[in-house]
């Protein structure tokens, strides 16, 4: 089969000092992208700061012949990520929203410092990022995105597969693609979480190849949500069931909704629907909007 090059194409991945980043940038560099690593040199936690990550990575890719050079700034200096990249460069291709920080307590635990520093790096980084390539990319007519969602994160990570949704209608015209992948892969992160024997299964080298194929200039798919780790690579979408409409001329109770609730919450009557877009997740209240009682007729 051919192979999927990426000569003449200039990749920002953050958070590539190790894990899943580090495979990112290292692929790309093997496939003739100019790579920046971005890196902090932070914890896993998110404390600290160091240049050694971000350098490793640089020379690997440099050592193999490739093209790279580091940036350790923060996501939530976003532009000055892309300002590496146009000195650099020149120009800015593909953005892979990778950085990531992990406090692992439960919501009991979690305090208010916890919760806004996860949002700060995942959802206001990544924003920090696209929001200052954006420009080029409309510019160039040409743009590819993949944002990083995980559960650990999970309300997170669900932004960024909003935002990446928002992000893919609002690019289509301007061919600028962006998809979230879901992965699931051994890094700093989920070692602390996972035993040594899962870990050995899920190589990072496992997960780049779906983010390679859907940066690539050939690849349609946008604001698509992919798991992938271990091997398996799996799309995801919404599903809706049937539902059940209730005349909206008459008073609605709590016991109607019991009385009908094995229709409203049913995947499997031939009914349910896979909405992929705002018009098509309005139609069963559009069509209600007709939905008038028979004087006859229960609720």
């Amino acid at each position: 089969m051919a192979e999927l090059r990426f000569d003449g194409r200039v990749v920002i991945v953050t958070g590539a000092g190790g894990g899943l980043g580090r495979s990112h940038a290292l692929f790309f560099g093997s496939r003739g992208a100019s790579v920046v690593v971005n890196d902090l040199g932070a914890s896993h936690t998110g404390e600290g700061a160091s240049s050694r990550a971000a350098d490793v990575v640089v020379e690997e890719i440099r050592a193999a012949g490739g093209k790279a050079v580091p940036n350790y700034d923060s996501v939530l200096d976003g532009d000055k990520i892309v300002e590496t990249a146009m000195k650099a460069f020149g120009r800015i291709d593909i953005i892979i929203n990778n950085a990531g920080i992990l406090k692992d307590v439960s919501f009991a635990r979690m305090t208010d410092e916890q919760w806004d520093l996860i949002f700060q790096v995942h959802v206001k980084g990544a924003y920090k990022v696209l929001k200052a390539a954006w420009p080029i990319f409309r510019q160039q007519k040409f743009g590819r995105i993949i944002n990083t969602s995980q559960a650990n994160y999970s309300a997170a990570k669900l932004s960024l597969v909003a935002l990446t949704r928002t992000l893919a209608l609002e690019g289509k015209k301007d061919n600028i693609h962006s998809n979230v992948i879901a992965p699931m892969a051994a890094s700093r992160m989920t070692e602390t979480i996972l035993p040594p024997d899962m870990l050995a299964s899920l190589k990072p080298e496992m997960v780049t190849p779906l983010v390679a194929y859907l940066c690539h200039e050939s690849t349609t798919e946008n604001g698509s949500l992919f798991e992938v780790g271990a091997g398996f690579i799996g799309k995801l979408r919404w599903e809706r069931t049937g539902g059940h409409g209730f005349p909206i001329d008459k008073t609605l109770l709590p016991e109607h909704i019991q009385e009908n609730w094995s229709k409203i919450t049913d995947f499997e009557d031939g009914r349910a629907t896979h909405p992929d877009s705002t018009q098509e997740s309005m139609e069963g209240i559009m069509a209600n909007f007709e939905n008038v009682s028979d004087p006859k007729a229960k609720l």
